[in-house]
């Protein structure tokens, strides 16, 4: 009995001396390896953070990309643009002629709907340019208008010259001068001496009349 005791006393001492040991072995390598298990431990969380980096790059590569949803606008009323098309036709209320050319697009109409061009047309036909009061303007109209081609249409009522001529005497009848007194107008039946003296005096110095009218009112005056 006495000898189991110390079998069972010198095993449990030589397994407290092995794990005395050893436990001093570790620490003694610790002491002189500081950074063995440091490195060791870095390059396991490094690895561990790779793995996690990796992880998410596959997660969101895998996630399908969502749509980019893109509004079409919806087209609204047409206006006029720098391709717009620009006709103007001019109307000459006075011989009734009619021309149509394309012209330069006016830059302060570009970018204006329909009903914004007709405010910009009446505002230009209350206050036209001074070039176009004198040939005779007299108003505007839009005749056609869409993004891709607009029209207008100018009236003009040309100012009549006040075109004068002259009555003098050629071979005693009266004859009738432009206003140099050198390019003849017509000719008449009007003989010099039927008109009273006072008459004949300002013919024979060339009398003026200052308009057609004027002068046919008295060459029916005075015709046989």
């Amino acid at each position: 009995m006495k000898l189991v005791r110390r079998i069972s006393f010198l095993l449990i001492l030589s397994a407290v001396m092995l794990g005395l040991g050893g436990y001093g072995a570790l620490k003694a390598e610790e002491f002189f390896y500081p950074n063995k298990y440091q490195n060791q431990e870095r390059y396991t969380t490094g690895k561990q953070t790779a793995r996690t980096a990796k992880q998410a790059i596959s997660k969101e590569q895998e996630e399908p990309e969502e749509e980019q949803v893109i509004e079409a606008s919806v087209e609204g009323k047409p206006v006029v643009t720098a391709d717009t098309l620009y006709l103007v036709e001019t109307v000459d209320l006075s011989e009734g002629k009619v021309e149509e050319q394309e012209e330069t697009l006016p830059f302060k109409y570009i970018g204006l709907d329909r009903e914004g061009l007709l405010n910009e047309l009446s505002f230009y036909d209350s206050n036209p340019p001074l070039a176009e009061r004198e040939l005779g303007f007299e108003t505007i109209e839009l005749t056609a208008f869409s993004k891709d081609r607009i029209a207008v249409c100018k009236y003009y009522r040309p100012k009549k010259e006040n075109k004068g001529f002259y009555l003098m005497v050629a071979d005693h009848f009266i004859v009738v001068y432009e206003e140099d007194k050198k390019t003849l107008y017509m000719n008449t039946d009007i003989l010099l001496e039927d008109l009273d003296d006072d008459l004949q005096a300002q013919i024979i110095c060339g009398k003026y009349m200052e308009n057609e009218e004027a002068l046919y009112h008295f060459l029916e005056s005075y015709s046989s």
